[in-house]
């Protein structure tokens, strides 16, 4: 048993201390800010104030202790005001109690049927969107009991009704629910220690207290004489079972998503355990079948409060239950002081609330993201007709715009004269037929056209299109060629064996990862036979430095023209020659990042003044004129020049012969010295042991170079021995404790000093 473990008593103390250190001071703060935030939200739905008092007295202690996520607080939330208001509107409150117990029914069925993450399916900009129509009903119905008025039965009334009642008379009504939204705006301007205090606790206090000062004449909260024989029975009525049914299944769905979005953001805030959404789902939905049964709001898991729990330094669910504690003894010890709160001031509250529901921040991602339209059209249809049919016309927008990106072609064509190429990009369908008989159609007769697909899918219409058109544009004297990048769709449809599906599809290296030769040859030769016969190496290059100019430069651009006026590479990388080994590309870098010495077998003569300048002269040049920070030396498999070490030498080739004296010191270190390996075991072939050997002796003969040696005593130069298996694709870094060439993916980076 690991003793540094507390068990049994002593972890039990520490539990009892972290709650008492940590969460008891949270749930205060957390239960300042939920009473007021209750009573608006509840008087926003038009049920009894008391209702949005038992949801958060339910929602905390059941859904705190049941949900899976431990630092989220539950109780009445914003976002299910507008749909509880046409619910009790509708069917009354008895019976929208026992929707709220069916609702959480469903939840329970959710959470235990594991479908709680399909909830975040839903498109970011429709939950958005929702929220955003929700806080501007909240503000639309809420701003006339401002102005002493009553919130109308619809928006579009709302808005109709607004004029008329800002001119109108107003009483201290006004007044009061003006004052506390001035509070509220600027108390995150005030100075930390005052902002201790929670903003709607403040706003609330303060005009309560000067409205019973002042002894104004206003409504206010009105509660039942005895809290605790509060007695609310849920009650079905037959008739009307389809409209309850959707009645449940909204809510249901409504507060699913909310609780789960706002248990996913929670968990940003913190470090400690994830969610368990599923769990999650199953809490809540217990919570609000409790909170339906004994007369309460729905409940949901709520950001606002969640955030502010995280932020007061909550550690357990313990914070979310001891917060709905306190809720409970101050409804019952305190009534008093609730009933002299203006309504007024919690419609003043409520106002400050939908507003910040339309998130600037929100508006921004989605714009960003190309989904603003969905957004607004959410929003509109969540004001304007009803919060589902808001969502369900985002959602329906949301399946467009994605089909829509989904079956998008780029298709066009350029060049000029009898000299074209058409361009095809993305998915081509039947849906893109129209579109590309029309490019097809506008091509001159009798010219050169060349058909560069670049396409995720082809069907079979399309396929037929291009067919169809090839051969027809061949038959009146035209020539077609077909550039195929990527999977060969259109040539293995024209072979007689069509791939079908996506996931079927070959994996096909891109022609930057292969030599000329062989895209060529697999991916042009097909369609272009008279391409064989030509000069490969010439036709090669060109056709190279061709696409280059069409297709990579335009992405690259940029990037040189930062890198026009100088260069500031980070290493000097020093590599054979030969032509397997690319070294922007097995070290992932770029323009500008490696400067680059190559020479048959990656020698380092031992002097500067060994005979030979131009490696020399590229040493002084990257470390004291480019500051570079690191040296590479590469090696490899198959190297030729070690070959030719071990007696391979071809004839009459006195210049090799003469550069390959500078790794005579290699073989005598192989010769003196223990093998090196790759990972645990030697390479297959003499010539490959001798390479490893050949990297570690170039490093040593760096260190002889005075400009290498004060560097890295200066600590502003690192050493670096690489080895690339060609056959295998796989980079060694040479590590120094083990005295071995480790895979370059090791969890530690390698030292390489020898």
């Amino acid at each position: 048993m690991d003793e540094s473990r507390p068990t049994g008593g002593p972890k039990l103390r520490l539990t009892l201390r972290s709650v008492l250190r940590h969460d008891v001071p949270a749930s205060l703060v957390v239960f300042l800010v939920a009473v007021p935030l209750s009573l608006g939200i509840a008087l926003a739905s038009g049920a009894p104030v008391i209702a949005g008092l038992i949801a958060a007295i339910v929602g905390g202690i059941l859904a705190g202790a049941l949900g899976g996520s431990a630092m989220q607080v539950s109780g009445p939330a914003a976002g299910l005001t507008v749909v509880m208001a046409e619910t009790i509107n509708q069917f009354g409150w008895a019976v929208t109690c026992a929707i709220t117990v069916a609702a959480g029914l469903l939840q329970v069925l959710l959470g235990l049927s594991r479908a709680a993450r399909a909830a975040l399916a839903i498109s970011p900009a429709i939950v958005h969107g929702m929220l955003a129509g929700i806080g501007v009903t909240i503000v639309l119905g809420q701003l006339h009991v401002i102005l002493g008025g009553s919130a109308q039965s619809s928006a579009i009334a709302n808005i109709a009704e607004l004029p008329q009642q800002i001119v109108g008379h107003h009483d201290t009504a006004a007044m009061i629910g003006i004052l506390t939204i001035a509070i509220l705006l600027v108390w995150s301007r005030l100075p930390a220690a005052v902002r201790k205090v929670p903003g709607p606790l403040a706003a609330v206090t303060v005009v309560t207290v000067l409205s019973t000062m002042a002894g104004l004449s206003l409504d206010r909260v009105d509660l039942p004489g005895d809290i605790l024989a509060v007695d609310f029975v849920p009650r079905l009525e037959g008739g009307q079972w389809g409209e309850l049914v959707i009645a449940a299944v909204t809510i249901a769905l409504i507060a699913s998503v909310e609780s789960l979005l706002s248990a996913v953001a929670v968990d940003k805030l913190h470090s400690g355990p994830r969610a368990n959404l599923d769990r999650e789902l199953v809490g809540q939905g217990v919570a609000n079948m409790a909170s339906g049964a004994v007369g309460g709001l729905p409940v949901t898991g709520v950001i606002v409060r969640s955030s502010t729990n995280v932020a007061a330094g909550a550690r357990s669910r313990a914070s979310a239950v001891l917060h709905a504690v306190w809720v409970l003894v101050f409804t019952v010890a305190l009534a008093g002081l609730i009933e002299s709160i203006p309504l007024a001031a919690l419609a003043g509250l409520l106002v400050h609330v939908g507003a910040r529901l339309v998130n600037l921040n929100h508006i921004r991602q989605v714009r960003e993201h190309g989904d603003l339209w969905v957004y607004l059209v959410t929003l509109a249809g969540v004001v304007v007709i009803d919060l589902l049919s808001g969502v369900l016309l985002g959602i329906a927008l949301s399946l467009a715009v994605m089909l829509r990106r989904t079956i998008w072609s780029g298709i066009h064509a350029e060049g000029e004269d009898d000299q074209r190429r058409v361009v095809i990009e993305g998915v081509l369908t039947f849906l893109s037929v129209p579109r590309l008989s029309k490019v097809l159609g506008s091509l001159p007769p009798g010219g050169t056209v060349t058909l560069e697909l670049v396409v995720d899918y082809l069907d079979h219409a399309a396929f037929d299109t291009l067919a169809d058109w090839q051969q027809a544009y061949e038959r009146a004297g035209g020539t077609v060629s077909v550039d195929e990048i990527g999977h060969p769709w259109f040539q293995r449809g024209k072979s007689g064996v069509p791939t079908v599906r996506r996931e079927a599809a070959d994996k096909v290296v891109p022609r930057w990862l292969a030599p000329w030769s062989e895209w060529q040859v697999n991916h042009m030769g097909v369609v272009v036979p008279g391409q064989r016969t030509e000069p490969t190496a010439t036709k090669a290059m060109c056709r190279g430095t061709s696409e280059f100019q069409r297709r990579t430069a335009p992405l690259v651009q940029s990037t040189m023209s930062r890198l026009a006026e100088g260069q500031q590479p980070h290493t000097l990388f020093i590599a054979c020659g030969d032509a397997r080994i690319v070294p922007n590309l097995i070290t992932t870098s770029g323009p500008g990042d490696l400067f680059t010495v190559r020479n048959i077998g990656n020698l380092v003569p031992e002097r500067p003044s060994a005979g030979d300048d131009s490696v020399a002269a590229a040493i002084e040049f990257a470390v004291g004129v480019l500051r570079v920070r690191e040296v590479v030396v590469c090696g490899h498999s198959g190297c030729g020049a070690m070959k030719a070490l071990l007696g391979e030498m071809p004839e009459n080739m006195p210049g090799l012969t003469n550069w390959l004296r500078h790794a005579e010191s290699s073989v005598r270190r192989r010769d003196s010295t223990d093998a090196v390996a790759l990972r645990r075991h030697l390479p297959p072939t003499e010539a490959d042991q001798l390479a490893l050997h050949n990297v570690l002796q170039q490093l040593e003969n760096l260190r002889q170079y005075p400009i290498i040696a004060e560097a890295e005593v200066r600590g502003d130069l690192h050493l670096t021995g690489m080895y690339f298996d060609v056959g295998g694709a796989q980079v060694y870094l040479f590590d120094t404790p083990s005295g071995a060439f480790v895979p370059a993916d090791a969890s530690r980076r390698p030292a390489t000093r020898t």
